[in-house]
């Protein structure tokens, strides 16, 4: 039996998780927790009730609070225990907070981390960002691979890099840990994540669903102009975790791509979603200015299809609708 210890269980991708393990109907058990800094207890409460799903309203960054997780984890007679890092300071409003990040992002995974460890888990996974790439978000050739050289900038240019750099140590602790030989794992770099049930709808999907219901307006970033994204899924990127979890092989240290090559203009994804709501003609207004913002990020997952056989299965034109269905309603 599998034991799965989830952090930031009721964020983007804690949640959806919680409902894909327990759809496999293999007798898996999971322990969450959460503090609820950007989410709510609602994004599970499909799932609160199963015997297979024990919820605590934890911090990870109280020492009192993960002394609780872990007694709780040395008391179960799983076979596999496997821990999955979900807990992260995402919003982009935060990115320049460097102390904020930083608590969250680089100790409180490292404790994570070393907590797995010392209960004999077989298994971590850790989440990062494709904001790690920077600048260098994309390539002509396909899109940009884990071994390419990165390019981050730098406190004089933006200090929005902080986090990005936090992410990328985590990175080096996650290689460690498996060079060492202490556990299996890997990291992931998510690239522009969306999901029917933020607690608090900030990313720019739901941003602009939840504007254009309320007022048929949507403000936006200047960079907004020129800016092309590609959009994955929390279905999709949930399941990646999962497909990593299920390969051993893969779990070498790697860093992993996760991600969609369906591309689309910032201006053009408003167009669609009003379009889908059935509003002719929304009106966009710029405000404001995002340094350190590539203009497109294309990333390659060549390497996580190869190694697991993942591959998402969420189109965006789906996506949107699903979105658009539950914000609206």
């Amino acid at each position: 039996m599998k034991y799965y210890v989830i952090s930031g269980v009721t964020g983007m991708t804690g949640n959806e998780l919680v409902r894909q393990i327990l759809s496999r109907n293999d007798g898996s058990r999971i322990l969450g927790f959460d503090n609820f800094y950007a989410s709510s207890i609602d994004t599970v409460e499909d799932c609160i009730d199963n015997c297979r799903f024990e919820f605590h309203e934890l911090d990870l960054n109280n020492t009192e609070d993960m002394f609780k997780v872990e007694k709780a984890v040395n008391s179960t007679s799983a076979g596999e225990i496997i821990y999955i890092n979900c807990a992260a300071v995402v919003h982009t409003e935060h990115f320049y907070n460097v102390y904020e990040t930083f608590e969250t992002n680089v100790v409180g995974m490292n404790k994570f981390l070393q907590q797995a460890i010392r209960v004999g888990s077989k298994k971590f996974i850790n989440c990062s960002t494709s904001e790690v790439y920077s600048m260098n978000s994309w390539n002509r050739s396909g899109g940009v691979k884990e071994s390419e050289f990165i390019t981050l900038a730098n406190a004089e240019h933006s200090q929005r890099t902080s986090y990005a750099v936090g992410k990328l140590m985590t990175e080096f602790f996650m290689r460690d840990a498996v060079n060492a030989g202490k556990i299996l794992g890997c990291s992931i770099r998510f690239a522009n994540v969306y999901s029917r049930n933020e607690r608090f709808p900030k990313h720019i999907i739901p941003y602009i669903i939840n504007s254009l219901n309320k007022t048929r307006k949507v403000i936006l970033l200047e960079n907004s102009r020129k800016n092309r994204r590609t959009f994955l899924n929390n279905y999709d990127s949930c399941s990646a975790v999962l497909s990593l979890c299920d390969t051993n092989s893969a779990l070498d240290g790697s860093v992993y791509n996760v991600a969609t090559d369906e591309e689309i203009s910032i201006l053009d994804l408003v167009k669609l979603c009003a379009e889908k709501m059935h509003i002719s003609s929304p009106k966009i207004e710029f405000k404001g200015y995002r340094e350190s913002d590539p203009d497109r990020r294309i990333l390659s997952t060549e390497k996580v299809r190869e190694r697991t056989g993942w591959k998402p299965i969420v189109n965006l034109n789906r996506g949107l609708t699903e979105c658009i269905k539950f914000y609206t309603e």
